[in-house]
């Protein structure tokens, strides 16, 4: 559920042109190109952890339920 939410939110973000904002502070940090693609791949893989940190402290079962 909570990659659902940070795809929507990056999604979202990019109406606002945060994706051209952060491509740049990561190209500017890492010198690094990266592209739009990579920019939705991060907000899958905070989506992941966050999914994995609810489920090994159990309440990712809660939640589904509730």
């Amino acid at each position: 559920m909570m990659i659902m939410v940070f795809l929507l939110s990056g999604w979202i973000l990019s109406w606002f042109k945060f994706d051209r904002l952060f491509i740049q502070a990561f190209k500017e940090l890492f010198n690094k190109e990266i592209t739009i693609a990579s920019y939705y791949f991060i907000f899958f893989c905070v989506g992941t952890i966050g999914d994995l940190v609810l489920f090994f402290n159990g309440e990712y079962i809660n939640r589904l339920f509730s």
